[in-house]
């Protein structure tokens, strides 16, 4: 039962939608089971730009099934968007299925998400503003509204009262906004629903047939490890849990049925929002890396935080998923840059060294990098496709990461296409789990 699962091994935006996309095109499933539409994935093909929310990255092949979780949270509005924006550019969307059990994200979720952010002022998270984290509220509270809801007015409507119930105080300053009149919101999101019917299904067990038909199946995490809610940066963190365990979780599969994990990581380290990041470059050298790396978010166009590449961010990523393998992206933007350094250890507060991720937020809020320096290489990498193309000094730096994680490196980017590729080990990988 071959089960491959794709996780960010950093803050997120490592580039797993090209790798998704790379895989899907022999898997025959790809399922998305975490997150909402806080997430962007951008893929390249032929030229043209594909950005995606919660569509899985693998809606480009004609012969993938693209499943979105019972894990994920939905906005029915950016679901509907997305399928018509692929419709409009000839993309065929027969083949998406979303679980029953998905919650949605409803017009009050927006609402709260807003305004906690601003109450919080110089101390909020640095959310999307998406709605994301109060739908997640309501799905522990068990209050939530579920995809096969909008398909029932009755239970729709019953159940969005009993959601806005406990929250009359805190929409307050809300409450003449037409969008929150309980007749208003029946109306509308049973009408998404009717439109979003064909694709309502029981995933778990489209899933479930594929695996036991030895199919390969892609598990598609959003955002990454160091943002997940339990063993992120907390509570610079996002509302689930982008790690490997929540594929389980998040499709309704046993652990067994994921024989790999591969942890995405860049040639250097990005953050998106609020939270420690001790390798950050407030200098010349990270507007490098943000100008090469168009290191602007999918979702909200906000410049990403850049510095060198995290190890002990890295390692503990390898840790908390199981990885067995890693997919290094965008090499190619660190072409130029000389020397190169790279941290290896955390220095903290009381001059304390760290080689492991520490647990305690007064140490890791104020922890910075310590570092070893590696000679740069000037070449042109775009056009590499063996290892054997790539400069020495770039092939070193590629041996010093896998050395140091404990986890072989399968696969690296060389530039934004999909071609602009290196395969390692990870055609050999794919075929054995798919054979």
């Amino acid at each position: 039962m071959p089960g491959l699962a794709i996780v960010g091994a950093q803050w997120g935006d490592e580039g797993k939608g090209k790798i998704t996309d790379l895989l899907a095109e022999r898997a025959d499933a790809v399922v998305r089971f975490q997150g909402g539409n806080n997430a962007g994935h951008t893929i390249v093909r032929g030229g043209e730009e594909f950005k995606f929310h919660l569509i899985p990255s693998g809606i480009l092949h004609s012969d993938t099934l693209c499943l979105i979780g019972n894990g994920v949270v939905v906005d029915p509005k950016v679901m509907t968007e997305e399928i018509e924006g692929l419709r409009r550019r000839g993309i065929d969307t027969g083949r998406l299925r979303i679980s029953a059990n998905a919650h949605v994200i409803m017009p009050y979720h927006l609402l709260l998400d807003q305004a906690g952010e601003a109450k919080l002022g110089e101390l909020q998270i640095g959310t999307t503003r998406r709605g994301i984290g109060p739908c997640y509220a309501d799905k522990s509270a068990r209050l939530g509204i579920r995809m096969q809801d909008l398909l029932d007015e009755k239970i729709l409507k019953q159940k969005i009262y009993a959601a806005m119930e406990p929250k009359r105080l805190t929409l307050r300053p809300f409450e003449k906004d037409p969008a929150l009149d309980l007749q208003t919101m029946t109306e509308e999101y049973r009408t998404l629903g009717h439109r979003l019917e064909s694709y309502i299904a029981d995933t778990q067990r489209i899933i479930w047939d594929a695996l036991d038909n030895e199919r390969l199946v892609v598990f598609e995490g959003a955002q990454g490890a160091l943002l997940d809610i339990d063993h992120g940066t907390y509570p610079f963190v996002t509302s689930s849990n982008p790690t490997a365990g929540a594929a389980c979780v998040g499709a309704g599969v046993g652990p067994k049925d994921i024989e790999e994990v591969w942890g995405i990581t860049k040639a250097y380290s990005t953050r998106v929002g609020s939270g420690p990041f001790a390798s950050e470059l407030d200098d010349d050298v990270g507007d490098r890396l943000r100008v090469a790396g168009n290191e602007f978010g999918t979702t909200t166009g906000r410049a990403r935080r850049c510095g060198w590449l995290d190890l002990v961010g890295l390692r503990y990523a390898a840790r908390i998923n199981g990885l067995t393998a890693l997919a290094i992206t965008k090499l190619d933007v660190l072409t130029g840059i000389d020397p190169i350094r790279v941290a290896v250890r955390y220095s903290g507060p009381d001059g304390a060294s760290f080689d492991e991720f520490p647990y305690h937020q007064s140490i890791l809020h104020k922890a910075v990098g310590e570092y070893i320096e590696l000679p740069g290489w000037q070449e042109d990498i775009s056009g590499a496709r063996r290892l054997e193309d790539l400069p020495s000094a770039a092939r070193d730096y590629l041996d010093l990461i896998a050395a140091n994680v404990g986890v072989p490196v399968v696969l690296v980017g060389v530039g934004p296409a999909r071609d602009e590729v290196i395969w390692t080990q990870a055609d050999t990988l794919v075929h054995s789990i798919a054979a």
